[in-house]
Formats: C-alpha cells, sequence, structure tokens
C-alpha cells in the first residue's frame, strides 16, 4: 500500500512541477496539495508496518 502510495506521490509532483511551468498556477497548487497528503499518508503506513 505504501509503496503505491509514493509512487502516486510522485506522478502529483511531476504534475504539479509541469503545471506550474506552465503557468497553470490553479492546477500546480492542487496537485502539489495532494501529493503532501499522499506523502504523509505513505510515511505514516510505513512507521505503522515497521512497527507491526
Amino acid at each position: 500500500m505504501a509503496e503505491s502510495l509514493f509512487s502516486i506521490f510522485i506522478v502529483l509532483a511531476v504534475v504539479a512541477l509541469i503545471a506550474a511551468l506552465l503557468g497553470f498556477r490553479g492546477v500546480a497548487g492542487l496537485s502539489a496539495n495532494f501529493a503532501k497528503i499522499a506523502l504523509v499518508a505513505a510515511v505514516i503506513l510505513f512507521v505503522v508496518a515497521f512497527i507491526l
């Protein structure tokens, strides 16, 4: 599960970078926010899986 969240994070981060370069600030900000959420969720799941 954490691996798929990391891949989602990477895709959203790339989308945010491309959108920012093209001047789409709304799309870039939204993608960056979703990427942050996916990264935090992946880290939490990784820590929980490591502890258990």
